[in-house]
């Protein structure tokens, strides 16, 4: 009996604990997020990024979840009513189409611009496309 009590710790020592099996939230399991969006911007020269956002609670693989959440809460997830910044961008015309698609609220937003350059993107969208 020593030996596998020994084998166990050792065991437990190495890989940790064991997960707990029961589902979170006592026995319920966890509601899959409201919010669960792509977003993308590709460049007419070929390069291409995208990453997904989730908020409540925010995360995902875009790198400020929490503010991108806010602003898209901010304009009920219409990128096209977040106000530019206030900065000039270089007038040089490198095309990259900027996208967000998935669910916001519990209903389908699809969303798509054209802009001439990350730049401008980025002035129009904010925090959103920041990656």
């Amino acid at each position: 009996m020593l030996p596998v009590v020994l084998a166990a710790a050792a065991v437990t020592a190495v890989l940790g604990p064991l997960p707990d099996p029961r589902p979170p939230y006592g026995g319920h399991p966890r509601p899959a997020p409201q919010e669960q969006l792509k977003l993308s911007h590709v460049a007419d020269t070929g390069s291409a990024v995208t990453v997904t956002l989730t908020c409540d609670p925010p995360g995902g693989g875009h790198p400020e979840p929490a503010e991108a959440c806010a602003a898209l809460a901010e304009v009920d997830a219409d990128p096209d009513r977040i106000k530019p910044a206030n900065r000039a961008c270089i007038l040089l015309y490198q095309p990259v189409t900027a996208e967000l698609t998935g669910t916001w609220q519990g209903r389908e937003v699809s969303w798509k611009h054209r802009y001439g350059n990350t730049c401008e993107m980025r002035r129009a969208t904010g925090v959103l496309f920041r990656f």
